[in-house]
């Protein structure tokens, strides 16, 4: 069974700042995802930022992360992107963490790629 992947507008904008050269591996790990919206493994508090109920899923030999959430954890309808980040620094959670306040509701709108 196939999930729906939808972006929120900064994880769109974080997925076209990507190299080309990224975009194949990423892609791949959005297909699989797509597929298994438990591929990812668990986020808890990372650097004082609460980004329980997130998952992160290694893409390009573990130097970029996707953050994601699952937004009908019950019926598992829908599974957010919520950025797409390089692995040094952890700046992916920093930057989660600041559009934690932002991010838009399941309702509002959201884009697809």
């Amino acid at each position: 069974m196939g999930y729906t992947l939808v972006f929120i507008p900064d994880a769109v904008e974080d997925y076209k700042a990507l190299d080309g050269s990224i975009r194949p591996a990423i892609n791949k790990k959005l297909a699989e995802l797509e597929a298994n919206p438990f591929l990812g493994e668990r986020l808890g508090n990372k650097f004082n930022i609460d980004l329980t109920g997130f998952f992160k899923l290694y893409a390009h030999g573990k130097k970029y992360r996707i953050v994601y959430r699952l937004l009908t954890p019950e019926t598992i309808e829908v599974i957010e992107v919520c950025g797409i980040g390089k692995r040094e620094k952890e700046e992916i959670y920093r930057t989660i963490g600041r559009r934690l306040g932002k991010a838009p509701r399941h309702d509002d709108t959201i884009e697809r790629l």
